[in-house]
C-alpha cells in the first residue's frame, strides 16, 4: 500500500510531460506555416523544390475553370416578372381597399341610396333654385319653394297611380277572368290536345301549392312590410338630404374639399364642377327622354283601349330612369297587361308600339338630348346596371350609370389636368437645370484673317437667316 502514491506520482508527472510535448508540436505547427505563407508570397507561391510548405493550402491549378459569383438575387429576377409583381401587389391592396368599401357601403346600404337619391333630386331642382334666385328671392326662400313644389309634385304623381290602381281594381280583374277563361277555351280547341282535366289538375295544383308555401308566403308579406318602412325611411332621409343640398350645397362642397390633400386640391376642385354638370345633364335628359316615352306609349294603350293607361305610363316614366333593363321590364308589363285583358292582337299591337318608341329614344331622343354630356358605352351601361342590382337591387341599378359617367368624368378631367400640369413643370425644370449647371467659360476670341484678294473659288454663301421681327421678306 505504500508504493501507490508513487504509482500515482509517477502517472501525473508523464501526462504532464505529454501535455508541454504537445503545446511545443502545436507551436512548432504554427511557426511553419508563418514561414510557408511568407515563402509563398515572395517565391511566386511555392517551396524549395515547388511544393507548398506544410499546413498551407495549395492554390488552384492555371487550368481550373473560373466560378462567377451568385448574382444579386434582385438581378436574378426578370424584368417582366419584378413589374408584374409590384403591380400585382399594388392591386391586391386596391382590391382589400375595394371589399372594404363595399362592406362599409353594405352595412349603411340605406343612407348611401338614399342621399345618392337626394344628389339626383337635387341635380333636377338647382337649375328651378338658381332661376329664382336670379330673379331676387332670397336663397332660403328661393330653396323652399322649390323643394315644396317639386315633392308636392311628386305625391300627387304617387297618389294618381295608386286612385287609378284601385279605381280600375274590379274592371281589370273582371277582365282577367275572361282572358283566363279565353286562355281555357283556346287550349281546349289548340293542337296541342290539352282536355279539360288536364286543365283542371293544373289549377288544382296551383291552389295545393299557395296552400302548402302559406308560411313562405306569409314571411313575403311581413318582409314585403319591412321594405316599406325603410322605403318611407329612405324617402325621408332623401327629402332632407336634398333640402339641405339645395340650400347650402356650395358651403357642402368647399368644406369637402378641406378633407383632400394640399396637392391634389386643385384637380379635384376642377373635377367636381364638371362632375356636377355630368349629372345635371344626365337627370335632365333622362326626365325628358321617361316622359316623352311615358306620353307616347300611354296615348298608344289609351287609343288600343287598354286598361289602367295611365298607371301603365307613370310605371314607364319611373321605370326608364333604369336604362334598358327599365324599358323591357315596363314594355313587357304593358303587354301582358294587353294580352290578358284585350287579347293576343291587342297585345301585339301594343308591342309595335312599344318597339317604336323604344327605337325612336335610342336613336333620336338621347343622341340629341343627351348629347356629348353623358357618353357611356352600353356595354359599360349593361355591366354597370347588373352590378348596382346585384349590390342594391332597384336602387343600386337606378344610380349605376350616373355613377359610371361622373366617374368616366372625372377620371378624364384629371388626366387632362396631370398632362397639363407636367407640360407646364417642364420649362421650369429645365430653367432650373440650367440655373443649377456651372456656366462654361467665355470662347476667346479668334482674330479675323486678313483680306485677300479676291481669286477663283467658290462663291460666298448668301445670308438667309430670318428677318427681323416687324420687316417683310423681299418680293
Amino acid at each position: 500500500m505504500s508504493k501507490l502514491p508513487d504509482w500515482l506520482e509517477r502517472v501525473g508527472s508523464e501526462l504532464t510531460h505529454m501535455g508541454e510535448r504537445l503545446e511545443e508540436r502545436r507551436a512548432a505547427d504554427d511557426v511553419h506555416g508563418v514561414a510557408g505563407v511568407t515563402g509563398t508570397a515572395s517565391h511566386g507561391g511555392s517551396g524549395a523544390a515547388g511544393h507548398p510548405a506544410p499546413g498551407q493550402v495549395p492554390p488552384p491549378p492555371d487550368y481550373a475553370p473560373a466560378v462567377a459569383a451568385r448574382p444579386d438575387p434582385v438581378a436574378a429576377v426578370p424584368w417582366g416578372m419584378r413589374v408584374a409583381a409590384e403591380a400585382g401587389w399594388r392591386l391586391l391592396v386596391l382590391a382589400g381597399a375595394l371589399w372594404v368599401l363595399m362592406r362599409v357601403i353594405s352595412a349603411i346600404q340605406l343612407v348611401v341610396l338614399a342621399f345618392v337619391g337626394a344628389l339626383l333630386v337635387t341635380a333636377l331642382l338647382q337649375p328651378t333654385v338658381a332661376r329664382l334666385r336670379r330673379a331676387g328671392l332670397p336663397r332660403g326662400l328661393a330653396t323652399a319653394l322649390t323643394a315644396i313644389l317639386g315633392f308636392v309634385i311628386m305625391g300627387l304623381v304617387g297618389w294618381f297611380v295608386v286612385w287609378q290602381v284601385m279605381e280600375n281594381l274590379d274592371t281589370v280583374s273582371s277582365r282577367v277572368q275572361e282572358g283566363i277563361q279565353e286562355l281555357r277555351r283556346w287550349l281546349l280547341h289548340s293542337p296541342f290536345h290539352v282536355t279539360d282535366k288536364q286543365i283542371n289538375e293544373i289549377a288544382k295544383n296551383l291552389s295545393d301549392t299557395v296552400g302548402t308555401n302559406t308560411n313562405e308566403i306569409t314571411s313575403a308579406g311581413l318582409q314585403g312590410v319591412t321594405v316599406m318602412v325603410e322605403f318611407l325611411t329612405g324617402m325621408l332621409l332623401a327629402m332632407f338630404s336634398t333640402l339641405f343640398l339645395l340650400y347650402d350645397g356650395a358651403r357642402i362642397w368647399q368644406w369637402t374639399l378641406k378633407l383632400v390633400p394640399a396637392q391634389a386640391r386643385p384637380g379635384v376642385a376642377g373635377a367636381g364642377p364638371r362632375a356636377w354638370r355630368t349629372l345635371t345633364a344626365y337627370v335632365r335628359g333622362t326626365v325628358i327622354v321617361a316622359l316623352i316615352d311615358a306620353i307616347f306609349i300611354g296615348l298608344g294603350l289609351f287609343f288600343l283601349d287598354v286598361p289602367l293607361a295611365v298607371p301603365l305610363a307613370v310605371f314607364i316614366f319611373l321605370f326608364a330612369f333604369i336604362p334598358l333593363v327599365g324599358a323591357v321590364t315596363s314594355g313587357a308589363l304593358a303587354v301582358v297587361v294587353a294580352l290578358v285583358t284585350q287579347g293576343p292582337f291587342t297585345a301585339l299591337m301594343v308591342v309595335i308600339v312599344v318597339l317604336a318608341v323604344q327605337q325612336i329614344e335610342g336613336h333620336v331622343l338621347q343622341p340629341f338630348i343627351l348629347g356629348r354630356a353623358v357618353r357611356v358605352h352600353p356595354l359599360a351601361v349593361v355591366l354597370s346596371v347588373a352590378a348596382g342590382g346585384m349590390i342594391a337591387g332597384i336602387g343600386g341599378a337606378v344610380v349605376a350609370v350616373p355613377l359610371v359617367a361622373v366617374t368616366n368624368t372625372v377620371v378624364g378631367y384629371l388626366r387632362a389636368y396631370s398632362m397639363e400640369t407636367a407640360l407646364r413643370a417642364a420649362p421650369h425644370q429645365q430653367n432650373q437645370q440650367q440655373k443649377e449647371t456651372p456656366t462654361a467659360p467665355a470662347p476667346v476670341p479668334v482674330p479675323a484673317p486678313p483680306e485677300s484678294k479676291p481669286g477663283p473659288g467658290p462663291e460666298p454663301v448668301p445670308d438667309v437667316r430670318a428677318p427681323a421681327p416687324g420687316t417683310e421678306l423681299p418680293e
